[in-house]
């Protein structure tokens, strides 16, 4: 049905449409839509509520698994490598003790190849066997590149490290074994800066 308005004094005029002159014509509006009652949907059934998300959780008020902290822990091969580290600068303050070049040598060796582990230990991922047995300073160069002229380096001296094992004095000087413990003392100190969980 057309809503029919008065037209303001002074603005007459005849009409096509049969209205008589002093009314507007409007075009019928439908009035808003009736509101749902609330918790109905259009079969009268309560329409489902959306699945709790991680941030909230049910009517239990408990909050959800993003919302919870885990503590981290530190992983046990963190402090094996701790464990490694200690050995190494035991065994340094050792090496320093010794006069004898055949037992400084190896002791300073030793120091530097444990620090080596604990690199390992920290960084190293499991690998599957192939049948191939790779030593600590090659398996140091790959999981720590930045140590790998310490690597190449201690992996050289391994020949003079055994002749000293073996009581060869004349491949194993004093110099070489003061040598070889200032680097080994420098390389330990360099993996101890390196070592969470210390």
């Amino acid at each position: 049905m057309d809503h029919v308005l008065e037209q303001a004094p002074g603005q007459e005029h005849d009409r096509e449409d049969g209205c008589t002159p002093g009314q507007t014509v409007l075009p019928f509006v439908p009035g808003p839509r009736r509101a749902r009652q609330a918790g109905r949907g259009r079969g009268g059934e309560a329409p489902a509520r959306p699945a709790a998300t991680g941030r909230r959780a049910g009517s239990g008020g408990t909050r959800g698994a993003r919302t919870r902290r885990v503590p981290q822990v530190a992983p046990p091969t963190s402090r094996h490598g701790s464990a490694l580290l200690r050995q190494a600068q035991e065994g340094l303050a050792e090496a320093a003790t010794l006069d004898d070049p055949l037992r400084r040598y190896p002791a300073a060796y030793l120091s530097a190849l444990r620090a080596a582990a604990a690199v390992l230990a920290v960084r190293a991922r499991p690998q599957p066997r192939r049948g191939v047995t790779r030593n600590v300073w090659d398996l140091l160069a790959g999981v720590a590149p930045e140590l790998g002229e310490w690597a190449a380096f201690f992996a050289s001296c391994s020949a003079t490290r055994a002749a000293a094992e073996a009581g060869i004095a004349r491949l194993v000087s004093r110099r070489d074994a003061d040598d070889l413990l200032r680097q080994a003392e420098q390389f330990v100190a360099l993996v101890a800066a390196d070592i969470p969980g210390r």
